[in-house]
């Protein structure tokens, strides 16, 4: 009379035994975005949760970290032996820790699906002929440029080479005495060598006094004297060059699509007067102003295929556009790249739209331009940038500038 009930009883504890079981053997795999919270709770909540439904074996669990405490904590997690499976690292981090050892590569895992992403961001995420990342969200800079004072210039067309950026504004402020073009040098130097081609070190030693350098460096020197750069472009922080733009004391300058919000609400006339282009290339074959979030696997993570697996969900074309609408950068993949939001904007009259549009297609081949695995990285381009300043406002020569820089520079990889 009681089998029944015990008969019930046991198939209850079998099936919870058996759920139990089964939820053990699944593989979580915690990953670790860098201060996304709270703004994207919901995109990043919703992502893991669709992850987790399409899996039987893997349970992907998303942490959040404040970049302050990022590094620190992926030191740490490594030393400790207890790593994420994934953390999300901006292209220089991942240098460095690919240098150090920190993180893992994963040419072979990403093997049948890398072609999923963009030219200029598989560049980034290699590190001496290894991948080390999985391509996420990116920015690069487009050209903005005063259309009338361009007119008044008796400029027709946009510059399409960075040798024709710096005619044009040579020529703007000739016709009309205004700075033709506010370039970003308070970011440091080295971005652009690389942008024009031009190596920074070779076979760990400082090569930036070539004299291919030294022409760059007497451009921009005699750009500066002749009043076609602002003369207080040292010091020219983001507000500071939207405030020269907008009060027209700057032609032509480059930034991230969104950087004309201000410009709409504070100087519409010259929103209304703007133009979008793209950054010309030069020597480097890559736009100016790139910026490259990823995914690694740190050293010591065992499930390295489950992990790969979550990376690759995460920034897959689907996953890739919603968090870019979300966050308003741009995707890593070629064909979230091509969706209508993106493409909407080419036939626009808006100038922030134009700029979405333009970036879409610039950033495929936009590479984060940076100089990794150096031994002091703050003192080496704080040296730098010091002589380039005393040579390009002409406190100094420039090959004596850059001599000094390189001198002190292949010291410190001397001492390392």
């Amino acid at each position: 009379m009681r089998l029944k009930p015990i008969l019930a009883l046991t198939a209850a504890v079998f099936a919870a035994s058996a759920a139990n079981a089964l939820a053990a053997d699944k593989v979580k795999v915690e990953y670790w975005s860098n201060s996304l919270s709270p703004k994207f709770d919901s995109v990043m909540k919703d992502m893991t949760e669709k992850f987790n439904k399409s899996q039987s074996g893997i349970e992907a669990v998303w942490v959040d970290v404040p970049w302050d405490a990022f590094q620190a904590r992926v030191v740490a997690a490594v030393a400790s032996g207890s790593t994420p499976g994934l953390v999300n690292l901006p292209k220089p981090w991942m240098d460095q820790f690919a240098q150090q050892k920190m993180v893992q590569p994963i040419t072979k895992q990403v093997a049948g699906f890398k072609s999923v992403y963009t030219s200029g961001a598989l560049k980034d995420v290699t590190y001496n002929g290894e991948i080390y990342g999985l391509p996420w969200y990116q920015v690069t800079a487009v050209l903005f440029y005063n259309k009338e004072l361009l007119a008044k210039a008796g400029v027709k067309n946009p510059p399409k080479s960075f040798a024709e950026l710096l005619k044009t504004a040579r020529q703007v402020k000739e016709k009309t005495g205004v700075a033709g073009f506010a370039p970003k040098l308070q970011d440091g130097f080295t971005g652009w060598f690389l942008y024009e081609g031009l190596p920074v070190v070779q076979n760990g030693k400082a090569v930036f006094n070539s004299p291919a350098h030294v022409k760059l460096i007497e451009e921009f020197k005699k750009a500066y004297a002749d009043g076609v750069i602002p003369k207080d472009a040292f010091k020219m922080q983001f507000e500071d060059q939207i405030a020269a733009y907008n009060g027209q004391r700057v032609a032509m300058f480059g930034e991230g699509a969104h950087a004309l919000k201000r410009t709409q609400t504070d100087a519409p006339k010259v929103y209304a007067q703007t133009g979008v282009t793209g950054f010309p290339e030069s020597n480097g074959k890559t736009p100016f102003g790139g910026f490259l979030f990823l995914w690694s696997v740190p050293k010591g993570y065992k499930n390295v295929d489950a992990a790969v697996k979550l990376g690759q969900f995460v920034t897959n074309d689907d996953n890739q556009l919603v968090f870019a609408k979300a966050s308003a950068t741009f995707p890593s993949t070629n064909k979230a790249l091509e969706d209508s939001y993106f493409k909407a904007g080419a036939n626009s009259k808006d100038p922030v739209e134009q700029a979405t549009s333009v970036a879409a297609g610039a950033i495929k081949t936009s590479r984060t331009l940076t100089v990794s695995g150096l031994p002091d990285e703050a003192a080496m381009n704080k040296k730098l940038n010091d002589e380039l300043e005393a040579a390009i406002t002409g406190r100094k020569p420039v090959k004596q500038a850059l001599d000094e820089a390189v001198k002190f520079w292949n010291g410190k990889f001397s001492s390392k």
